[in-house]
């Protein structure tokens, strides 16, 4: 089922239009930016985001009105995350891209959830599979998000919650494993999301700004942001998960 989703106006320095695409996840979020207000689609795809994320540009391009003609950028969830999903995202703006001479940026998925939270002081964590999360500690601080601490790919038992009160726990890690990251840590968020992901409006959000100070490359030099080069457990690697005893 296909989601909508709208945006709010922006300063008048963001009045560009541009596409944002985010497949990072098993959800593909397209959105469109258009003079500081946001349309967009979401579908849960499991493993079509190749097979879905064009035919819903272009469902927006008729909503809107206009086509890829009319826009001056295209961005991307940079990742982490899947890593099929991360190359459609940066495959399907390079191509798009390419062909009109436009520039593309990459935006983190970490700071897109924390963006998509609300808060000010945000621990994301996403499942990274592989008994791991993706994380990052996030502030917003004079409307930018800064890194309180640096992205990494580390076992649910190592993240850890920067110094300070009211960091809201956000991401799909805390749901896949939230019982084996330390009830300290529970105990010091504010709360914890789960539910809350990385969306196409969220990229278009952070990328504005930055296409604005002229952050965009050339779609040659796109890349997704991978963090792990690693995509899958050896077998010794399985079959010792395997044999460590199930959490009740």
């Amino acid at each position: 089922m296909i989601a909508e989703a709208g945006g709010t106006p922006q300063p008048i320095q963001y009045r560009m239009r541009f596409a944002a695409i985010e497949t990072s996840t098993e959800w593909c979020s397209i959105a469109l930016w258009d003079a500081g207000e946001s349309i967009a689609l979401e579908e849960r795809a499991g493993v079509r985001h190749g097979e879905l994320a064009l035919p819903m540009l272009e469902a927006l391009f008729a909503r809107a009105g206009y086509g890829m003609q009319a826009l001056d950028a295209i961005v991307f969830g940079a990742g982490p995350g899947a890593f099929t999903g991360l190359r459609v995202a940066c495959g399907l703006a390079q191509g798009l891209a390419f062909a009109r001479g436009l520039p593309v940026l990459g935006v983190s998925t970490l700071e897109a959830v924390a963006e998509e939270s609300g808060a000010s002081r945000v621990l994301v964590a996403l499942d990274a599979r592989m008994q791991e999360v993706y994380c990052a500690a996030l502030e917003k601080q004079d409307g930018v998000w800064r890194e309180a601490v640096a992205a990494a790919c580390l076992p649910p038992e190592a993240v850890e919650v920067p110094p300070g009160e009211g960091w809201l726990g956000a991401g799909s890690g805390f749901a896949a494993y939230g019982e084996r990251m330390a009830a300290g840590l529970r105990a010091s968020l504010l709360r914890i999301a789960p539910e809350i992901r990385p969306g196409a409006t969220a990229i278009a959000r952070l990328a504005a700004p930055r296409l604005a100070a002229g952050e965009g490359v050339d779609a040659g030099l796109a890349m997704p942001l991978y963090i792990r080069d690693k995509v899958a457990l050896t077998s010794i690697e399985q079959a010792g998960l395997r044999a460590q005893p199930r959490v009740q």
